[in-house]
Parts: C-alpha cells; sequence; structure tokens
C-alpha cells in the first residue's frame, strides 16, 4: 500500500540519518515497507546534510548522536538550507536539554528510539504536512520553555525596524489554534475548511512574519498571548 500525505500526493520522500548501520538500514527498511520513498540514508553529520541537499526528502528522521557534526547542527544546517524540509529527531535520549536543542534548531518532532514501527511511521506522515510530534511527555516540556521564554522581558524596541506585517482575521485565527496544539486536520474540522486550505494559511502566516517553521509560528503566537484568546 502507499503511504499518501493528507492532501493526497505520494508517497512521502524520506531520508534516514543514524552512525548505528544496523539500526539505520532497519528504520529504512521498515518505512519503505510500509509505502514512504526512502531517498537517502546517510552516517554522519557531513554526509547527512551533503546529502539531504542532494536528495530534498520531504522528512529527514534524524539521530542526534552522530560522528563529524552533531544533530543540532545538521539540522540547522538543513532547515537553513531548504526551510521546508521537516526534521523529525529519532534520539535514544528523553534529556530534557537534548530535546529543546533539538527543537530551537529546527526540529519539528521529537521521538524516542523505544517507540514503536507504528507510533514512527504516524509520526512521520504527521511530520509530513507539519505538525508538531513529540513522545508523551516531552510535548508539554516544550510548550513550557516557549512560555518561559515568552515571559522573559522583551528587548528594547528598535525604532528602525519595520512595523509588525497585519494578517488576515482568518490567518490570525488558525495561528491562535495553531498555537492552541491543533493539528492541521483539528483546526480544519473546527473552522470547516479543508486542510489544504489551513496549509495555505500557515504559509502565508510564516511568510509575513519572516518564520521558518510551526515551532516558531508556535512561539510568536505564545509571546502574543493567542493561545489564552
Amino acid at each position: 500500500m502507499t503511504e499518501t500525505t493528507a492532501d493526497g500526493r505520494d508517497p512521502i520522500k524520506v531520508m534516514v540519518v543514524d552512525d548505528h548501520p544496523m539500526w539505520r538500514d532497519a528504520v529504512a527498511r521498515d518505512l519503505a515497507e510500509s509505502g514512504f520513498e526512502v531517498v537517502a540514508t546517510a552516517g554522519d553529520g557531513e554526509q547527512a546534510v551533503r546529502r539531504a541537499k542532494a536528495a530534498a526528502p520531504e522528512v529527514l528522521v534524524l539521530d542526534l548522536n552522530l560522528p563529524g557534526k552533531p544533530g543540532v547542527q545538521v539540522c540547522k544546517e538543513v532547515v537553513a538550507a531548504n526551510p521546508a524540509l521537516r526534521v523529525l529527531v529519532l534520539s535514544a535520549s528523553g534529556e530534557h536539554a537534548d530535546v529543546l536543542e533539538a527543537v530551537k534548531s529546527g526540529a519539528t518532532g521529537y521521538l524516542l528510539k523505544s517507540a514503536s514501527t507504528g507510533e514512527l511511521q504516524d509520526a512521520v506522515r504527521r511530520t509530513a504536512v507539519g505538525d508538531p510530534v513529540f513522545t508523551p511527555g516531552l510535548a508539554g516540556l516544550v510548550l513550557g520553555e516557549y512560555r518561559r521564554l515568552a515571559s522573559e522581558p522583551a528587548p528594547a524596541p528598535d525604532t528602525d525596524e519595520p512595523k509588525a506585517p497585519r494578517l488576515t482575521d482568518r490567518e490570525t485565527e488558525v495561528l491562535r489554534l495553531v498555537a492552541k496544539g491543533l493539528s492541521y486536520k483539528q483546526i480544519a474540522e473546527r473552522l470547516v475548511i479543508s486542510h489544504r486550505t489551513v496549509q495555505n494559511h500557515v504559509q502565508n502566516t510564516l511568510g509575513k512574519l519572516q518564520l521558518h517553521n510551526r515551532v516558531e509560528l508556535v512561539r510568536y503566537a505564545i509571546e502574543r498571548g493567542l493561545d489564552d484568546e
């Protein structure tokens, strides 16, 4: 059975990065057998950055502990090179510092290696459409960190800084629901619009605010109190 994304495109292009050959091959094989298109694999950081640029995956399944270049640096570089790329960290570490560092580097989600094959497949599907995916217990940690950062004093305003871009009422509405943690599917159902329309609103909002991913969007919304409305 061929795996499809929510908007009907198929298959989802995935790249797997891990320095343990047996683990890397097993994950790649499981995903390929489930209908995902594994376009590349890599075993170290430098190779990961190089192959990600060449293979253009939609989702990068990334281990943090890599030789040559750490996973968080790989994440920063590949997302900077292609902001549309989603990164799902698949790590043995559940340390809070590792999770927060990965998210701040641009990862869309964070899954522990203790996850089942089915959980990984679901995480890749959700990551592909921009939903943040975290091992249970970690989502609250990330949201709590954003709240802490948002509560810190804002830097002095720059008089040369342009005014904040104006969002439409619908874009603001979608942004508020994103900040509350709803998935694109849930937002579409709540607003009685299509999944694709929700994605378009999010992409337009990202462009207007000059943000790179949904994680940054959530922080922006929390800083402005939209999640409490």
